[in-house]
């Protein structure tokens, strides 16, 4: 086992970098099965660990593009990860769209990865926020940010993460994972949330949905007002003109109200 090995050779756990190794092979099947991994596919996957999950991956997929971060893994994978394995030694959040692109051949990719949960929002939206040609995201969270990832509105855990998702695409927790399935295990238990994109990356729309939640307790038109640098007066002729309560805030509004939003607003 990957996992026995690393440690065998002196392996530390990185606190700091959020390593929680997945121990349950049939966990690790179950992964890339939600993924809807298959000979063709080309898998981004982020923070490889012991790469028990990146083995499991590579048994499916055409090629995996594997990034990880500690130095101190890196010689043990270049030793046990299989040949159609490109092993990355960065950070992904140092990484620019376009290495990115590179790297996957300018061809449609799927993002695999048992993110550490400190970086768990910056990832979602690197992929988010770009042009990339990218088919769909599985990714194992914290539970409690899974939550939030597929929230509705009126609910309090529905805000900015869960509307830049619902804008571009269409997503489901697959799976409820116990923290004792991991080691060492984490505080709280995760979940798998698989997100297949369906719609193109929208600039405009994105900045209207950050902003409508600038201050979680604030108004839609206090938030908006600054965030856009618009005066009251404009944004609640706005607002009466779509029907919108003037005190509503952000977390009351569903995608289909904000996209109609943001139409008014360009």
């Amino acid at each position: 086992m990957k996992i026995d090995d690393l440690i065998k050779q002196g392996f530390k756990f990185n606190k700091g970098l959020g390593q929680n190794f997945i121990l349950d092979t049939n966990l690790l099947s179950a992964i890339v099965n939600d993924a809807g991994i298959d000979n063709d596919s080309v898998i981004l996957e982020i923070g490889v660990g012991a790469g028990t999950l990146t083995g499991e991956i590579a048994k499916k997929a055409k090629k995996v593009i594997a990034f990880e971060i500690d130095d101190n893994l890196i010689p043990f994978l270049k030793e046990t990860l299989p040949s159609n394995v490109q092993l990355i030694h960065q950070d992904i959040l140092k990484v620019s769209h376009q290495s990115i692109l590179d790297l996957v051949e300018g061809k449609k990719f799927k993002v695999v990865a048992n993110l550490p949960y400190y970086i768990t929002t910056p990832i979602i939206f690197l992929f988010l926020e770009s042009m990339l040609p990218l088919d769909s995201i599985t990714i194992m969270v914290q539970k409690e940010v899974a939550n939030r990832m597929v929230a509705l509105p009126k609910t309090s855990d529905y805000g900015a993460l869960s509307l830049a998702i619902k804008a571009r695409c269409d997503s489901r927790i697959t799976r409820i994972v116990n923290r004792k399935m991991f080691i060492p295990p984490p505080n709280v238990d995760s979940a798998v949330v698989h997100m297949q994109i369906k719609n193109p990356y929208d600039e405009f729309l994105s900045k209207v949905i950050k902003n409508l939640f600038l201050m979680r307790r604030k108004t839609a038109i206090n938030n908006l007002m600054s965030g856009f640098l618009m005066n009251r007066q404009k944004l609640e002729a706005i607002f009466n003109e779509l029907g919108f309560n003037l005190m509503i805030r952000g977390e009351e509004l569903g995608l289909e109200q904000v996209k109609n939003l943001a139409r008014k607003l360009a």
